[in-house]
């Protein structure tokens, strides 16, 4: 672990009283009768888990990657048995991150476990990756492909101005990050309200399939594994295409202190969320081709639009806004979820301290939810959203290393409590096919996955810089000490460690 640096911050009962630099805040001078500690409390009951899990998972990948998966197979036979391995390997993955959720009691997912098992430095670099690449690429991924969808319905005759989708994802980058400030539960809400959305637009497309297999529309499925053979490398990409559809099973490990129950809740919500997903994935492909042959799959930007023009009529242009709706509750989970790791990361001293504070009213991590907003914008307005895919492929790297962990524990600490307890075999072989995943990025596209290579390396010089090196000078530790209180000042927010002591 590693010490945290001292910094003079303002504690809860200072900024209640007013001592802020001679100054009163706008709390006002006396502290409110019965005034609840400022921690983040436990508001994840299993139907929250479970819309967080759902919720994060289903986003635009089962409406645009159903044509990466095919090309990469060649065949209609072969694409649904990688959607069905795709959801084996990720309920693999769940399983076992919900044997490190109930062992290592503590949020922040991936970083916490790399913690515990690989030290502060690998653990650093982890959420200096994420910082800086990962969450603001993955945000705008899903924000863009919310944006495309929510206009869709008025261009309907012509093509979106990109300005004009990148303007609109910006608003709802927005719109999320102040819905996260405001309110856990409120965010919690609105999650489970568009985790039904989500449901619902996969069941808008799975009815009308099963309909159209009932009247014999079975065309599509004669020969279903005969036509261009998979390459070496097709199968692999097609591989990555559905895990990265399968992707944000992971998430309620990042709020792991703010769940009820955790021995209970998380084993729980990963599985009930995983069956569900795997099974709407699969029949979601298989209603595609009872109406879409796979040649008019490979040519069309939006496979569920055209199912939906095919069959729904009128009704099809409710299906953009049920896709952008369940885009938003990606936005709006994985915003959520990242933002508790930033949060444990600072209280563990590898971010600045600022983000491990809370605030005085609104019990958010609310520093921690909007660090995120300037990166993603950045990343927003600068990139494409095909190279904004190779960059993420470095989530599936941590992972791997945080599953591995999970065997390396099971040998060094093997009376370490475990309440839910996997074979072996399941995190060998998931790590196995997270390591290959990054080599497989590696290789077909060596320049953005490079560039993301450079700047996960570029985390071993910083961890030196910032948090080992503890001699910097004064007029550096007086600067960072009067821009936190500055901060703490403009955002109320105070530090929970303070709070407990009260």
């Amino acid at each position: 672990m590693v010490r945290k640096p001292v910094v003079s911050t303002i504690s809860k009962r200072s900024y209640l009283q007013g001592n802020v630099n001679g100054r009163l805040p706008s709390m006002g001078g006396k502290e409110p009768p019965g005034q609840e500690k400022v921690v983040l409390k436990k508001k994840i009951t299993l139907l929250r888990g479970i819309s967080i899990i759902i919720g994060t998972i289903i986003g635009a990948g089962i409406f645009i990657s159903p044509k990466g998966v095919l090309r990469n197979t060649g065949t209609v036979g072969m694409s649904l048995v990688v959607w069905t391995l795709c959801g084996v390997l990720s309920l693999f993955g769940a399983l076992s991150y919900a044997e490190l959720g109930t062992s290592i009691k503590k949020s922040g997912g991936h970083y916490t476990y790399i913690l515990e098992v690989f030290g502060p430095l690998l653990a650093f670099v982890r959420v200096w990756v994420e910082l800086l690449i990962i969450r603001p690429a993955a945000t705008a991924v899903i924000s863009l492909a919310f944006g495309r969808y929510i206009l869709e319905p008025f261009f309907i005759q012509c093509e979106i101005p990109e300005l004009a989708i990148k303007l609109v994802t910006a608003v709802g980058i927005t719109a999320v990050m102040v819905l996260n400030s405001m309110s856990v539960s409120w965010s919690a809400r609105i999650q489970i309200f568009l985790t039904f959305c989500k449901l619902t637009a996969i069941l808008i497309i799975i009815v009308p399939g099963v309909m159209q297999l009932i009247k014999g529309q079975t065309q599509h499925f004669k020969d279903a594994f005969s036509g261009r053979d998979a390459s070496v490398m097709g199968l692999p990409l097609a591989f990555y295409y559905g895990m990265y559809a399968y992707a944000g099973w992971f998430y309620l490990n990042f709020v792991t202190e703010e769940v009820e129950n955790p021995e209970r809740t998380v084993p729980l919500a990963i599985c009930i969320s995983m069956a569900i997903v795997t099974i709407g994935y699969v029949l979601t492909n298989v209603a595609y081709f009872t109406t879409i042959s796979a040649e008019e799959l490979l040519l069309s930007n939006a496979v569920a639009v055209t199912f939906s023009e095919r069959l729904l009529g009128n009704f099809s242009l409710a299906v953009p806004i049920f896709v952008a709706l369940s885009c938003f509750g990606s936005m709006n989970g994985g915003v959520f979820a990242v933002s508790r790791l930033f949060y444990v990361a600072s209280r563990e001293g590898h971010l600045p301290e600022i983000l491990s504070m809370i605030h005085v009213r609104k019990h958010t991590p609310l520093p921690a939810v909007i660090v995120l907003h300037p990166l993603t914008m950045i990343m927003l307005f600068s990139g494409d959203l095909y190279s904004l895919l190779n960059f993420l492929s470095f989530r599936w790297l941590f992972i791997g290393l945080a599953v591995a962990g999970l065997i390396y524990l099971r040998y060094k600490r093997p009376d370490m409590q475990r309440p839910f307890k996997v074979p072996l075999f399941i995190p060998a072989l998931f790590s196995f096919t997270c390591f290959f995943m990054v080599a497989l990025s590696l290789y077909s596209d060596p320049f953005s996955t490079g560039i993301g290579f450079v700047i996960t390396l570029s985390g071993v010089p910083a961890y030196y810089l910032f948090i080992i090196w503890d001699k910097k000078p004064k007029w550096f530790r007086r600067m960072s000490d009067t821009i936190t209180r500055t901060l703490q000042i403009i955002l109320e927010v105070v530090p929970e460690e303070d709070c407990r002591k009260q």
